[in-house]
């Protein structure tokens, strides 16, 4: 009977290019029951906009597929159904555009569902706009904004109150019929299953757990890429979920079992603490800092005493120290707070460069979310160049003299 959608955004526009990031829809019947509920992530190709106000990490969206693997399942349920969205002029606006992205034309227009923004003049004359407020005044409770299911369900909540309000049938009666009639494009169904949001206590495996244990082992292992690619990794002391994708990728391209890339982070892990012993004290900063690397390494503290005793005695030539230099170029990308000037106004005081694109030239990438899937995140990674997080960033410019 009725369809009830909400769409999480990278921003406000399709015509700039925004694209959806989060879908849900929630079927009820003629009383406004819930008949079933449905909802996924999709991978939208680009960075993730406001991620403070939708709350949804790069590292999420890129493991979720695109919106043309579930375009068949989001029509399946549209179908024969009236849609209801609050503020459906903007959702149905996005639904249209990815859609239109796949060339096919779909039935959904604002004078085309029902709208219970626009319905609450009417049944809650006295309600501000947003969707919260048009609850309240409706005497329901609080939910939970800015999620594409809870939104959904939200809406349909309130579609429920109004039915029970207009009585039956509906004013809005023949606007169902017709949904129930007219025609959709006829998309093929994938088995594709929704991707939804980690539970904050959820916890993403280590990547260690995603390596083969294949035979036979190698006795002297050379994975000199694949440090190049840890040092790179581990500069803003955290490995992304894209980072910990091209570790195991190019562990398995180099032949690494699991047992070689453990040996490979305990020379590592030595060769850090070489270079934090080479003044012959070890800091409790530089002893955290250690542990920390251990942890990410899938090593423990145990291990970390054991590098420093390695490298007290017969060290690891310890590897270069990646930092800053003057005259270096950086580049930010996403959502920045404090904004993005104000950040490159004090790149310029340190002496660094800065960029609105990545090029071979560019040293740094600072990324809101390192995950980040932009045009820049995207080339940084074609290039190599490390991408860290703003407070990474705002670490290593601790180790620059600010420029007279």
């Amino acid at each position: 009977m009725y369809a009830v959608v909400d769409v999480e955004t990278t921003g406000t526009r399709t015509s700039w290019h925004d694209r959806i990031v989060e879908i849900a829809v929630v079927r009820v019947d003629e009383r406004g029951r819930v008949r079933d509920e449905w909802c996924t992530l999709v991978n939208p190709d680009r960075d993730l906009g406001p991620q403070e106000i939708h709350g949804i990490t790069a590292a999420e969206a890129r493991r979720a597929p695109s919106f043309a693997a579930f375009a068949g399942q989001i029509v399946e349920r549209l179908a024969g159904h009236a849609v209801v969205a609050h503020n459906l002029l903007f959702d149905a606006g996005f639904l249209t555009a990815e859609f239109g992205k796949l060339g096919y034309q779909v039935p959904i227009a604002a004078g085309r569902g029902l709208c219970t923004m626009r319905l609450a003049a009417h049944f809650l004359p006295t309600a501000a706009r947003n969707l919260q407020a048009c609850r309240t005044a409706a005497g329901l409770p609080a939910h939970r904004a800015h999620s594409a299911l809870h939104d959904a369900r939200a809406a349909a909540e309130l579609l429920s109150y109004y039915l029970r309000a207009s009585g039956s049938p509906p004013p809005w009666t023949p606007l169902v019929h017709e949904a129930q009639r007219v025609a959709w494009p006829d998309l093929p169904v994938t088995g594709v299953a929704p991707v939804t949001r980690r539970k904050p206590e959820d916890r993403e495996p280590h990547f260690l757990t995603r390596l083969v244990d294949r035979l036979p082992r190698l006795r002297d292992p050379q994975g000199d890429s694949y440090l190049d690619l840890l040092d790179r990794a581990l500069l803003d002391r955290h490995i992304s979920a894209n980072e910990a994708d091209q570790l195991v990728d190019t562990a398995d391209r180099l032949g690494l079992a699991r047992v070689d890339v453990e040996l490979l982070h305990r020379r590592y892990l030595t060769s850090l603490a070489a270079i934090a012993f080479e003044d012959l004290v070890i800091t409790a900063d530089e002893r955290s800092d250690l542990d920390s690397v251990a942890g990410l390494l899938g090593l423990t503290p145990a291990d970390v005493d054991v590098a420093l005793a390695t490298a007290r005695e017969a060290p690891e030539p310890a590897r270069t120290s990646w930092r800053l230099s003057p005259g270096d170029m950086v580049v930010f990308t996403g959502s920045m707070n404090p904004s993005r000037d104000i950040w490159e106004a004090e790149a310029a005081r340190y002496g660094l460069n800065t960029g609105g694109n990545v090029t071979k030239k560019t040293r740094l990438l600072v990324a809101a979310d390192p995950d980040s899937m932009s045009g820049k995140a995207k080339k940084a990674e074609q290039y190599g160049i490390p991408i860290v997080h703003p407070s990474a960033y705002k670490a290593m410019l601790e180790s620059l003299v600010p420029a007279a």
